[in-house]
């Protein structure tokens, strides 16, 4: 229990800034036969909630008619650790860096062209940062050619694991062994980590406290 409170992502300032980093969450819901059905898709968090677009038909939209009670899931491999970072031979030492965030909540088809609008040029400002588009607006058509999903959380937990769960010298030791395995996503993973690269070496700016 220790250990997962020290991985648990605690400000939710930090969740939504990870949420609207990352470009496909995936949605859970229930179907006719109970099963679960799982669906990648695009998504923004605005307003404590998630808002999706979908065609107006499908089966995703009858599931949550039938059955409010939805999970989202967003998660993001930051660096995978071999095990010979710790051991020479021991595979089973091998780690994960990573992000995630899990909500359970009520999914609801919005009916609103208000808010419909809202959620479409949120989206659109999220995967279009640089412009180039017209703005929607409610008495548009293609406001009412697509579905908005939107899911109201009940629940909202982030997890992390930045090398916080370790003391300030197996953290920096680790740093440095990303550094030099030198994997594409090595830098980025760095700077989350809190490290700065200087040469051939890194050195620590700030401690990793979500």
């Amino acid at each position: 229990m220790q250990l997962l409170g020290k991985l648990e992502i605690k400000s939710k300032q930090k969740m939504a800034e990870f949420l609207n980093q990352e470009h496909v969450g995936r949605i859970c819901s229930i179907d006719k036969d109970g099963f679960p059905q799982i669906i990648p898709m695009n998504f923004i968090f605005l307003n404590d909630a998630i808002y999706m677009h979908s065609h107006p038909r499908g089966e995703k939209l009858e599931n949550i008619k039938s059955s409010s009670k939805v999970g989202f899931e967003v998660d993001r491999e930051l660096e995978f650790l071999p095990s010979y970072f710790t051991h020479p031979t021991d595979a089973s030492q091998a780690d994960t860096l990573y992000i995630s965030v899990v909500i359970k909540g009520k999914g609801i088809i919005v009916s609103d062209k208000n808010e419909k609008t809202l959620a479409l040029n949120g989206l659109m400002e999220k995967y279009q940062p640089e412009g180039n588009y017209e703005k929607l607006t409610p008495n548009m058509e293609v406001v009412n050619e697509v579905a908005i999903i939107k899911i109201i959380p009940k629940t909202m937990r982030g997890k992390y694991k930045i090398g916080q769960h370790v003391d300030k010298s197996m953290r920096s030791q680790l740093a440095k062994k990303i550094l030099e395995r030198n994997t594409p996503t090595a830098k980025e993973t760095l700077r989350i980590m809190g490290f700065e690269i200087t040469g051939n070496d890194v050195k620590p700016v700030n401690e990793p406290d979500w």
